[in-house]
């Protein structure tokens, strides 16, 4: 139930502030005229039971058993308590009671939803109210099912593609610290006085800095990492940032895949859900994940608003695979528009899932040549001083 946080005038013309809850601000009203008081200002605070961010598979899992249970002629109340006394774990099975105390209170599925802050997606609780307002819960609820099943596993997909590069650059970064701070101090203190090769020297002194304020070095990485999230994360920097993102050789074409997979689903479960062309690009504007791309957005729906196609109008955003425009266009022309985007959703979702198994391949020897590279350097910074040495050897014994 929402709290209300309020200012009011007593009899004795004496200002209070506190907080209360009501239903409705009918009902605060009501509420403050039994106390004798005179509101000044309120404020709607929203209940906000638990904060936990629910995964896509979660919230996959989560509308299939509601439309399962909706199916079988199952309250949407009882099905709540169904779920709730489930072993999930504790923070989900937390929101899962507080969505059941707030429709037990008299909110519908989508309002109790939205009190609990930002655990739903917003595309999920848009799509949910509508399935009330139309009576379609139990078909928009498999619907969500489906959607966010394969979102789950194209983010599956991404993530394995990124972990692999990830893991052999921290394995890199380990092996050549050990190298710069056990190994080269010992063995150019072997060395002595000798005149040392510039690659050497450079070497020696890296390792030297390394072994002594190694602490500044993982101090400037911490510093870099924060600073450049917090940069890209401004306004005025996201969408840039998003920008070069899809300019990227390799990487830049699998994000287009990847985003227009996004778009074309989210459309499709938007339109053949019965909402609105606008209001859908309006949402689905909102879960690409691109700022550079969600930017255009603006114009796309004028431009529909205006009587433009919608294969015309999308076909002027940048960041998308050329294919969706003609996909859209076939549909428009054929009257089969719905049909059309589901074929292209799962199309461009093949693709993604194909082009992110080609990425982690070419990522492997992209990071073997760069971990190769840099004990390449090592070695030869090694070997140059020895190669001296040897040489210096080779005339005395000629001499």
């Amino acid at each position: 139930m929402p709290k209300f946080r309020y200012t009011a005038l007593t009899l004795e013309n004496r200002r209070i502030t506190s907080v209360t809850d009501a239903k409705d601000e009918e009902d605060f009203r009501r509420h403050l005229r039994t106390q004798n008081l005179v509101p000044l200002k309120f404020k709607v605070v929203a209940e906000r039971n638990v904060e936990y961010r629910v995964k896509s598979s979660e919230v996959a899992e989560f509308s299939r058993q509601m439309a399962g249970m909706l199916g079988s002629g199952i309250t949407a109340v009882r099905a709540m308590e169904i779920l709730k006394d489930r072993d999930f774990k504790p923070r989900l099975k937390a929101l899962y009671e507080a969505l059941h105390k707030g429709l037990q209170k008299g909110y519908t599925v989508s309002e109790a939803m939205r009190l609990q802050g930002r655990s739903f997606p917003e595309l999920f609780i848009n799509m949910i109210a509508s399935g009330e307002a139309s009576g379609k819960l139990e078909q928009v609820a498999a619907k969500m099912g489906e959607h966010y099943e394969k979102e789950h596993r194209l983010n599956g997909k991404v993530k394995a593609a990124s972990r692999y590069p990830k893991i052999l650059a921290v394995v890199t970064l380990i092996v050549v610290l050990l190298v710069f701070i056990l190994i080269l101090p010992q063995f150019f203190e072997s060395l002595g006085d000798m005149e040392l090769p510039a690659l050497t020297k450079a070497v020696l002194a890296l390792s030297e800095f390394l072994r002594q304020d190694w602490y500044y070095v993982i101090l400037g990485v911490l510093i870099l990492v924060a600073g450049f999230s917090r940069l890209k994360a401004l306004p005025s920097v996201a969408p840039v940032y998003d920008h070069v993102k899809l300019k990227l050789p390799v990487v830049g074409r699998l994000l287009k895949t990847i985003y227009t997979a996004r778009f074309a689903r989210t459309l499709s479960t938007l339109y053949a859900s019965g909402v609105p062309m606008l209001r859908a690009l309006e949402i689905t504007g909102t879960v690409i994940n691109n700022k550079y791309i969600e930017s255009q957005f603006p114009k796309v729906i004028r431009d529909v608003r205006n009587g433009e196609t919608l294969s015309a109008s999308v076909g002027q955003i940048d960041g998308f695979d050329s294919k969706l425009h003609n996909s859209i266009l076939i549909g428009e022309e054929a009257g089969r528009l719905d049909s059309m985007l589901t074929a292209t959703a799962d199309s461009f979702d093949y693709e993604a899932e194909m082009a992110t198994g080609k990425l982690v391949q070419l990522m492997e020897p992209v990071m073997l040549i760069v971990m190769a590279f840099v004990i390449g350097i090592v070695m030869i910074s090694v070997m140059s001083p020895l190669m001296s040495i040897y040489g210096d050897a080779s005339q005395l014994t000629g001499a």
